[in-house]
């Protein structure tokens, strides 16, 4: 019996649909895994920077409070050679904690805050020529994320670092196997102690979407508005609310990232071209953040006001999440944050801030040590 030609096209339209319908549903599990989840676990820092743009601070800061749960939680279960599964049976775990963690902490803020009055003035519009500059900021970062997307290539750390990811997804095991040639092998501690390509691996997973999809199209997409969004939170804090100069800025930025690709090795070229690899999240996320925070601490210690023990706690966040995305990350961080209190405990005559500078630092010299201790 002859198949009919609409049989097999009502077919095809039915398969494309279905496939259309999945990749719909990737999306959105994936976008609420990168969006929303961060959003919401966030909640826990509100009130930490009172400055406009407190949605986008939410978002950065739970993304980085969910990095370094996913540190925390992985190396040990990498280095007892657990499964993928466990770990992330584990890390859903911690993110249901994060959850109950965050909405007792909006409860409170909404119990505690203050009068619509003394939250700032409202703003009832921009003057036009503001307007067109967001307009301009805002088409250059579509262009980027399309291009992004569009001429994404495969670097050649991808051959080890997104086969990582995807030997993961499909083999339940974690730096078990060679990723060049799928053997297995024994645990490779140098990479294990930072592993950036098994939260890529836990996206995969989660999300059904094939490992090399999240890290060359969905993971460009979502950290390169990251980026632009720390750089708009530092903007805040450099300009206030100057008219004008803070979309200014962030042209600015966007055009020296767009013409910053002179070398290889670049910070914009890591951006766009590289920006699914850890390095790329160190140097343009996690370095980029660090600063915001100790711009945040360094003018509550010049204004004399307490400082909160949760921007502490994200300063230790982010001192873990250094150490998820590179073991580099590591000696920078601490570089960072040291010379920083140093400089607060001379200036502002406050010397009892080393102490819990150095405490959010400490996972920082435990990764070190236990690099050192590994690779002997």
């Amino acid at each position: 019996m002859s198949v009919r030609p609409e049989d097999l096209e009502r077919e095809r339209v039915f398969r494309d649909g279905k496939e259309a319908g999945i990749l719909g549903l990737q999306i959105l599990i994936l976008g609420v895994l990168l969006i929303g989840v961060p959003v919401l676990a966030g909640g826990i820092f509100v009130g930490v920077d009172s400055r406009r743009g407190n949605m986008v601070f939410r978002w950065i800061s739970g993304q980085f409070l969910l990095w370094a749960g996913f540190q925390l939680i992985s190396v040990p279960l990498i280095l007892k050679e657990g499964t993928f599964g466990k770990l992330v049976a584990a890390y859903w775990i911690y993110i249901a904690a994060l959850f109950l963690l965050a909405i007792a902490q909006g409860i409170r803020y909404v119990q505690h805050r203050r009068s619509p009055s003394e939250t700032g003035r409202k703003v009832h519009g921009k003057e036009w020529a503001e307007l067109f500059l967001w307009l301009i900021f805002a088409g250059l970062l579509l262009f980027q994320l399309i291009q992004a997307v569009r001429l994404a290539y495969a670097d050649g750390d991808d051959a080890y670092y997104v086969a990582i990811s995807a030997i993961t997804q499909d083999s339940d095991t974690m730096y078990l196997r060679i990723p060049y040639t799928g053997e297995t092998t024994t645990l490779n501690y140098r990479h294990s102690l930072a592993p950036f390509p098994i939260w890529i691996a836990f996206l995969a997973r989660v999300s059904g979407m094939p490992a090399v999809t999240v890290a060359q199209v969905v993971l460009p997409v979502v950290f390169i508005s990251m980026s632009y969004a720390i750089f708009y939170l530092l903007g805040v804090r450099l300009f206030g609310e100057k008219k004008g100069q803070l979309p200014l800025f962030l042209i600015f930025t966007e055009l020296l990232v767009l013409f910053g690709d002179y070398s290889f090795y670049t910070a914009e070229n890591f951006m766009i071209a590289r920006s699914r690899q850890g390095k790329s999240a160190l140097g343009n996320i996690v370095i980029p953040f660090l600063f915001l925070l100790l711009m945040i601490l360094l003018k509550k210690f010049q204004e004399k006001e307490r400082v909160d023990a949760r921007l502490y706690l994200l300063l230790g966040a982010v001192a873990v999440t250094g150490c998820l995305c590179s073991t580099l990350g590591a000696l920078l961080i601490c570089m960072a944050v040291g010379t920083a209190g140093v400089l607060a405990a001379f200036c502002y005559k406050r010397f009892i801030s080393l102490v819990p500078l150095a405490i959010s630092c400490m996972p920082c010299l435990c990764y070190a040590l236990l690099y050192l201790i590994l690779s002997d």
